[in-house]
């Protein structure tokens, strides 16, 4: 039946030959009823009345048509026939009944009995074209029963309210996801029936039933479920080999939804590890953040982009979104007009990018003389550390000269604000990246309470799906077949979100004063071969079987574990509980800059060696114990 479908006349032509079909039952059920109409014998009536006969089909033939086209009767012919579906049938019929009726009177004027056919006539072609709707459907499910354990994958939906029965529709009338439902599981209606499907269990027997029924795709339906149950569900399917996983999207509106297929995501890391919901104090952001300017460096980036639309839910009033990558940049803006375009509490908010380097302090100051910010988030910076370990002029010329140049440009034009995005790897670092941001970090507080600027570091760990981050890499390995590359089966890292990332930088923001280094809440550090595993199982296939593990070694500058804080950082609470900070240190600022001014001499002069020993030797000056706490 599949092959059936699958010929390529049938996919080109599918709605045409639909139509066809439906047409033939029309022609079929006026015929019938204007033979009912009449004592004549057939050959009597084509020998009598051929020419009228073919007249009025062919009329009756194009008003039928028409009217099918405007209720898109034809389209669900292959669908999983319903009462909306019949609905539209009967309405489409009886209106073109009552204009094919017209047309009979004048055609046959006193030979016929019209009423008899406006009868018969729609009673046939309903009957006719709802009993090929039911023909169908019940050669697709037993086609479906005869072949599931070949072809099509026993199905498990967790959930048995209105989500999970408008999914059983759906994988009734769409082939997509090839399933066989075997039943539901629900903790509340265990031995009741959904739309015909039974539920086997509870959330408690779900190892024990994807085992019962040789379960291979399991659908979470339930959209509005609490984050401690979706993770105590995910926690119990990622121990299960060879089980597929699609959950439905949080927040969908089931009236709205026209075809949940859309609606249906894998599952992902960032389900498995996430925390909840993000408690912001929407007040205190919306404080410093509606109705003003607000430029923000590396918007194109993982977590700039995020930044800008989350500050854009803010309504700012002007958006300044700067980088050096023009086509992140122009998507991002895309993204905004669409907000625009589609929801008119945006329709006063402005924003626009604006290509430009953070090395070039003249460039910026021109952007900022322009726009003239209220705040600055400066999310800027190279990353990778195996490319800043081979090129550490670059990193310096970018992550430290260039954060100097937005943080004296910001001081120069009374910036309100200032907040910029840090790293754990900036903890006691081991590689040039992690060197350069906490250098960052040591000359952001040695402008601590020195100007009318507020500044302050957000510092967190890895962002699950950022570009370049483990888990891209792991999919697409895994897409590829494997193996998954893993530099040490030891190693460790925090993970956290994109959006809940940007969510605390925006409300650490309004905790900004003198210098403060804000450290973010990351849970429990997980072991990347850990994630591994995790995504090798929720794509359905085997660990070490069906896809390798494979170790390749540290790379240079590459730590085991990463830290948020260092030895001699003390973290205070905030009002947010997911949000700590740090005492600020009490910096010479004219030192620091004679240091910083060597350092970029050595940039212009020295080779990768000296630079890295003369970096790191600036930040091992500021460990704590060379410089004294100014309690703040």
């Amino acid at each position: 039946m599949d092959k059936l479908f699958s010929w390529t006349i049938y996919s080109k032509y599918r709605l045409q030959l639909i139509l066809i079909i439906d047409l033939l039952f029309v022609i079929i059920g006026n015929a019938a009823a204007v033979f009912l109409d009449r004592t004549m014998y057939i050959d009597q009536i084509l020998y009598k009345f051929s020419t009228q006969l073919s007249l009025f089909l062919l009329i009756s033939s194009l008003i039928y048509s028409l009217l099918f086209s405007i209720f898109s009767v034809y389209k669900s012919l292959w669908s999983y026939i319903g009462i909306r579906e019949i609905v539209n049938i009967c309405i489409s019929v009886l209106i073109s009944n009552f204009f094919v009726s017209i047309l009979y009177n004048f055609i046959f004027t006193d030979n016929f009995s019209h009423i008899r056919f406006t009868i018969f006539a729609p009673l046939l072609i309903i009957s006719g074209m709802t009993f090929a709707r039911l023909v169908y459907r019940a050669l697709l499910e037993a086609h479906r029963r005869k072949n599931k354990t070949s072809y099509y994958k026993n199905t498990l939906i967790i959930g048995a309210g209105d989500a999970a029965y408008l999914l059983i529709k759906e994988l009734h009338k769409n082939n997509r996801f090839k399933a066989n439902i075997v039943g539901l599981i629900d903790d509340n209606r265990v031995n009741s029936t959904v739309n015909g499907i039974n539920v086997l269990g509870r959330t408690s027997e779900i190892k024990e039933l994807i085992e019962k029924y040789d379960v291979n795709l399991v659908f979470l339906a339930i959209p509005s479920i609490s984050a401690s149950d979706k993770n105590r569900i995910l926690d119990i399917l990622k121990e299960v080999s060879h089980v597929e996983i699609k959950i439905m999207k949080e927040g969908l509106d089931l009236l709205e939804a026209k075809s949940l297929s859309k609606h249906i995501k894998d599952v992902s890391i960032e389900d498995l590890l996430g925390r909840g919901e993000i408690k912001l104090e929407k007040n205190e952001i919306q404080s410093y953040i509606s109705d003003k300017v607000v430029l923000i460096t590396g918007a194109g980036g993982s977590i700039g982009s995020q930044i800008a639309k989350e500050v854009f839910e803010f309504k700012p009033k002007y958006l300044v979104l700067t980088d050096i990558n023009e086509n992140s940049l122009y998507m991002l803006e895309r993204d905004f007009d669409f907000k625009k375009l589609s929801n008119s509490k945006y329709e006063n908010i402005e924003y626009i990018s604006e290509i430009v380097s953070i090395r070039e302090k003249e460039n910026l100051r021109q952007v900022f003389d322009k726009y003239r910010p209220d705040v600055v988030f400066h999310a800027a910076a190279h990353k990778h550390v195996p490319l800043m370990e081979r090129r550490p002029q670059e990193a310096v010329k970018n992550n430290v000269v260039g954060t100097k140049n937005v943080m004296e440009v910001a001081v120069d034009f009374k910036v309100e604000r200032f907040i910029m995005i840090s790293t754990d790897k900036a903890v006691n670092p081991t590689n040039v990246m992690g060197a350069s941001k906490r250098l960052t970090e040591i000359i952001l507080q040695a402008k601590a309470n020195k100007y009318d600027t507020k500044f302050a570091a957000v510092r967190f760990g890895n962002v699950l799906g950022s570009n370049g981050s483990v888990i891209p890499i792991f999919k697409e390995q895994i897409k590829k077949g494997g193996p998954l590359t893993i530099t040490h089966r030891n190693i460790i890292r925090y993970f956290m979100t994109i959006p809940e990332a940007a969510q605390l930088v925006l409300q650490a923001g309004f905790y900004a004063s003198e210098g403060e280094i804000f450290l973010l809440d990351m849970g429990e550090p997980v072991k990347i071969i850990d994630l591994a595993k995790s995504l090798i199982k929720l794509s359905g296939l085997e660990v070490y079987k069906d896809i390798e593990i494979k170790e390749i070694g540290l790379r240079p500058g590459e730590k085991m574990f990463e830290e948020l804080s260092l030895d001699y950082e003390n973290s205070e609470k905030t009002d947010n509980e997911m949000i700590f900070k740090n005492k600020v240190l009490n910096i010479d600022e004219e030192q620091l800059n004679r240091k910083l001014e060597r350092l970029e001499l050595l940039v212009q002069n020295g080779n990768n060696t000296e630079i890295r020993e003369y970096l790191f030797k600036i930040i091992n000056e500021y460990n704590g114990k060379e410089v004294e706490y100014e309690a703040k």
